[in-house]
């Protein structure tokens, strides 16, 4: 499955908010994909409860994986944005 590793862009890692718009871009594009930090065990992105679970604060590389590449390139610039400056 195609992945690739984003640096966690939001201010304050990735918590409620950031987490949010990411599980429902996620839920949006219909495609499975997943959230890991490097070495670790992979999360729903899906799932704003299942991504506050990886701890990933500002800075923390975090890998991106889904079998669709528009799905993949849109969660990962969520990732890598810095979603509490919107």
């Amino acid at each position: 499955m195609p992945s690739t590793t984003v640096t966690v862009g939001s201010a304050v890692g990735l918590h409620a908010r950031p987490a949010t718009i990411i599980a429902e871009a996620a839920q949006e594009a219909g495609t499975p994909v997943t959230l890991a930090l490097e070495g670790g065990d992979p999360v729903d992105a899906g799932s704003a409860l299942m991504i506050m679970t990886l701890g990933a604060e500002k800075g923390t590389n975090v890998v991106v994986t889904s079998d669709d590449q528009t799905t993949l390139d849109t969660i990962a610039a969520l990732v890598a944005k810095d979603l509490d400056a919107d």
